[in-house]
């Protein structure tokens, strides 16, 4: 399992990323704006293919995000079956401290 400085290290590494290429297909388009002909319509591939690319990074993460989430269901619910009387106090308990919470205002 990954540790939370890796996570948290590649998930800056993908922010930053996504940030670059999104500057990139904006300075791309300005430029688009002020060109003409073909220079224009260059740029303005440019800056599409840098917004697929994107895109495209944003799905698989969103992808990779779903999975964990998966997982972790399937590892709570296999914890659940294995220790059951476990899960229900661990529930109740947080119950109490909910209700203590909301009992407080």
């Amino acid at each position: 399992m990954a540790t939370k400085k890796s996570v948290q290290t590649s998930e800056e590494e993908f922010i930053e990323s996504v940030k670059d290429s999104l500057d990139d297909a904006e300075k791309l388009l300005r430029e688009a704006a002020g060109a003409t002909g073909e220079k224009a319509a260059e740029l303005r591939e440019s800056a599409m293919l840098s917004l697929r690319r994107t895109r495209e990074a944003l799905y698989d993460t969103q992808d990779a995000l779903l999975e964990r989430g998966r997982k972790a269901a399937r590892v709570t619910d296999d914890y659940v079956h294995d220790n059951p009387w476990q899960a229900i106090g661990m529930a109740g308990l947080a119950g109490v401290l909910i209700g203590a919470l909301i009992g407080r205002r």
